[in-house]
Parts: C-alpha cells; sequence; structure tokens
C-alpha cells in the first residue's frame, strides 16, 4: 500500500525538494583553518625566543623528535619550554627522553651568549651519558 504526500509547493506540479548538501560552506571553513594553521605551526616550533647564528649546515633526520635545550641571552636554561637550573638540567633532560640516553638532544644558544657557556651546557649534557648532541643554527639568508 503505497501512500503519496502532497507537495507543499504548488501541489502535484510543484518543485521538488533539493536533497544534496551544499559543501562550499564547509570548504570555505576548511581552508581557512588550513591558512591558520600553516601560519601558525611555525610559531610553535620551538619555546624560547634565542638569537640563532646561522651555518650552511644540512638540517638532520630523527625518528624521535629532538630534545630542546635553550640558552638565551642572560644565560638562562630551558628544556623545551620550561625554565631549569643547571642543578636539574640532567634529570629533566632524563625525564624529558623517558630514559632514552639515546635521544638527540639539540642546543640553541643564544649568538651573544658567551661560548664557553654553550660548551659547558654540552659539557654536562655529554658527561650525563646524551652522545647524540646537536648545534641548532639559522640558515644564511638567501638574497
Amino acid at each position: 500500500m503505497a501512500v503519496k504526500l502532497a507537495n507543499n509547493r504548488g501541489g502535484v506540479g510543484g518543485i521538488a525538494p533539493v536533497s544534496e548538501i551544499n559543501v562550499t560552506p564547509m570548504v570555505d571553513v576548511m581552508l581557512v583553518l588550513l591558512i591558520v594553521f600553516m601560519v601558525a605551526a611555525p610559531l610553535m616550533a620551538s619555546g624560547v625566543k634565542v638569537d640563532l647564528p646561522t651555518s650552511n649546515a644540512k638540517p638532520l633526520t630523527e625518528e624521535k623528535p629532538p630534545i630542546a635545550v635553550s640558552l638565551n641571552a642572560e644565560g638562562k636554561l630551558y628544556v623545551d619550554k620550561t625554565e631549569v637550573s643547571r642543578a636539574t638540567l640532567v634529570s629533566t633532560l632524563t625525564s624529558a627522553a623517558e630514559g632514552d640516553k639515546a635521544r638527540r638532544v639539540n642546543i640553541r644558544g643564544d649568538k651573544a651568549l658567551a661560548y664557553g657557556k654553550v660548551i659547558d651546557t654540552m659539557g654536562v649534557i655529554n658527561e650525563a651519558g646524551f652522545s647524540k648532541i646537536a648545534l641548532v643554527s639559522e640558515p644564511p639568508p638567501t638574497n
């Protein structure tokens, strides 16, 4: 037994309702989100603002993301975004590496900082058993 419902748009000869989904607003929103994330992603890459020196060295590739140790112009130490003292540097690094001493540690030293402080920090990290230590620099400007 079939039942035909009356159309509210003019009876039998009216226009049928549109049953397609309009995806244009969704595409607009997705493009805006894509642009927002493309602009915001480089800002979230590193924790502490450090003025890095330039270098022609090629970037390294690793399976696990490296742990960033930053030294700002005043000589303050940071593990990722957390400020640490020299006494707690090794314990914070060990917990951030989850005990994996083979994990890469990137040292980001401000170029205005004395070279000896960067090397001293590098020595403390090496004495703690971390063997993969790298110094981070900016690529040279392209003209």
